[in-house]
This record gives C-alpha cells, sequence and structure tokens, in this order.
C-alpha cells in the first residue's frame, strides 16, 4: 500500500556510494548535474569493471551534485 506524501528513496550498493563520495570528494569542481558529463569523466578517472557499475557511480553524483547545489544557493543569498 502506498502512503500518500512519503517517498522512498532509491537501494544503491554501499560500494557505489563510497566510490562516489570519495570522487566527488577528490575531484567537487569537475563533476556536474549532467549524467553524460559525469559517465565519460569516471571513464578517464577510475577503471570501474562494469559499465553498469560506471553508470551507477555517475547517477549517484549527479544526485548528490542536484543535492548540493539548492544548498549552495541558499548560502550566496
Amino acid at each position: 500500500m502506498e502512503r500518500v506524501g512519503e517517498e522512498l528513496g532509491k537501494v544503491r550498493p554501499q560500494r557505489v556510494k563510497r566510490i562516489a563520495k570519495e570522487l566527488v570528494g577528490r575531484y567537487p569542481d569537475k563533476f556536474t548535474t549532467n549524467f553524460e558529463d559525469n559517465k565519460k569523466l569516471i571513464e578517464t578517472l577510475i577503471e570501474t569493471s562494469s559499465i553498469k557499475l560506471r553508470n551507477r557511480i555517475a547517477g549517484y553524483i549527479t544526485s548528490l551534485i542536484v543535492a548540493m547545489q539548492p544548498a549552495q544557493t541558499e548560502e550566496l543569498e
């Protein structure tokens, strides 16, 4: 049964989250809100065992950057 007003988060493996947070920590200015650009950047930065893993990492990084942007704009105001 679905509850009104309650959104569930996406389930991601800890490995994806750990790698993504480490990359954003090392290269905070290189990643953008564009998934395709992030995917290409990850391909140059690390060797992934699969395309699916690379895409999951890029997707999580994209969502992290999007989540950080509203916080940054509030700080500027």
